[in-house]
């Protein structure tokens, strides 16, 4: 009896230890699932900032993201953005030439390069705006696009609400100047003052890249003549342009891969900067608000582009033309075939954290809900259904393809087939009963 009580009481040990040491084996993983997963402080002298990756405009880091602020003249990349629009429309042309109104003219700010009634270029108009930040030309633009600035504002409000801005969001002129600043040409009809959060300011990057990506070709440049007979240029406001790595004034500042986006600040606004840079085949949007200082606008960016280039990386999760395990073939109707291989039409990359295990990326897949769309003839190519990768609570989708034709089938066939799967259905049916 002895010998029994021993041998259980060290079983019961045994089995006590391994509890013990799976339940803290739970812990430090669920310390660790938590540590990843807890806001990251990048200890910035800002009101508030985000980071985003720019081809799916997923969010990196955040803080006070969705707090408005008057974003200064970063709104000026909500006017590039409707002057890129009406270009690609055929609306405006690069070459067009446009007047300067008395009241461009007069707009107070940065800029002063246009007199009353000069004939400028919209290619250099929109230079002026991208690179000097000059509200004359932004104004002059708004003007050639909606007839006076407070239409372009009401242009500029609607395309927020496309954009799925928030409603924070408020636009009340093509510059970003409060109100006070336009004296008697403050607008009547659209009230309050241009605000911003962080989040809307990212999204209108986001925006103006995926759709207007030539605004780079602008945004990069450090320097520029107006016209060819000034005796300087246009100074770039943007300091952490990687082509000012050689400027003995700016090249402490420069950043490998910065090619945009746009700086602004006012009094009320303090000094703000959404800022763009690629690496290795990865675009990242960052944006800050509120820096109390014109340098700390581009230190605290660096922290931030920092902190998504070190940490953040794409992920291929699926191949272009890859076989999904879960759904190798696509049944389909009255085909010579009853189904069809599928592959994955293009490559999916996902942005995660650097190391991150490839389990928790899953992967499922379906035909299409649509069965209309299941019917032979099906030409190679032809989508048939979706292949799905979720990752942090998110889904990336990638269409999948016939991998091969598959012919119609005669009437002869079709009509054999129909009789044997009526017997199968039948004995299958007799069986069960």
């Amino acid at each position: 009896m002895s010998w029994l009580f021993f041998k259980v009481k060290r079983i019961c040990s045994i089995v006590a230890a391994t509890l013990l040491l799976n339940a803290t084996l739970v812990l430090v993983q669920s310390a660790s699932v938590f540590a990843a997963d807890a806001p990251v402080d990048l200890k910035l002298n800002v009101r508030s900032a985000i980071l985003m990756e720019a081809s799916t405009g997923q969010v990196l880091y955040e803080m006070n993201a969705d707090e408005a602020y008057p974003p200064a003249s970063m709104s000026k990349m909500m006017t590039e953005y409707l002057v890129m629009e009406a270009i690609k429309s055929g609306k405006l042309s690069e070459t067009e030439t446009v007047n300067t109104s008395p009241y461009a003219a007069s707009v107070i700010g940065s800029g002063g390069l246009l007199a009353p009634n000069e004939q400028s270029t919209v290619d250099n108009l929109f230079a002026a705006m991208s690179i000097y930040s000059a509200n004359d030309a932004s104004v002059t633009l708004a003007e050639r696009i909606a007839g006076t600035e407070e239409n372009f504002a009401k242009m500029m409000n609607d395309k927020a609400k496309e954009m799925k801005l928030s409603d924070k969001a408020h636009f009340i002129n093509a510059t970003g100047l409060p109100r006070a600043d336009m004296g008697k040409f403050a607008p009547t009809e659209v009230q309050g003052e241009t605000m911003l959060t962080a989040r809307d300011a990212a999204i209108i990057a986001y925006n103006i890249i995926k759709d207007h990506k030539e605004v780079l070709k602008y945004t990069a440049t450090p320097s520029r003549k107006f016209r060819e007979k000034d005796k300087s240029p246009m100074i770039n406001w943007n300091w952490m342009l990687e082509g000012n790595k050689d400027n003995v004034n700016f090249k402490k500042y420069a950043y490998q891969g910065l090619d945009g986006l746009k700086t602004g600040s006012t009094k009320e606004a303090l000094y703000c900067f959404t800022g763009t840079a690629e690496r290795n085949g990865m675009r990242l949007i960052s944006v800050v608000m509120g820096a109390p200082k014109e340098p700390d606008r581009f230190i605290e960016t660096r922290k931030v582009l920092d902190y998504g280039f070190n940490n953040f990386e794409f992920v291929p999760v699926l191949n272009a033309k890859q076989e999904i395990e879960k759904l190798k073939t696509v049944n389909i109707k009255k085909g010579v075939a009853t189904e069809v291989p599928v592959v994955t039409q293009s490559e999916l990359k996902v942005i995660a954290k650097k190391g991150t295990p490839k389990e928790q990326f899953q992967i499922t897949a379906e035909p299409l809900a649509d069965e209309s769309k299941l019917v032979a003839p099906i030409e190679q190519g032809q989508v048939l259904g979706t292949a799905k990768v979720t990752y942090g609570g998110k889904e990336y989708p990638v269409n999948l393809v016939a991998s091969e034709k598959a012919e119609k089938g005669s009437w002869f066939r079709l009509f054999f087939r129909a009789v044997k799967d009526f017997f199968v259905d039948l004995f299958s049916g007799a069986k069960k009963g």
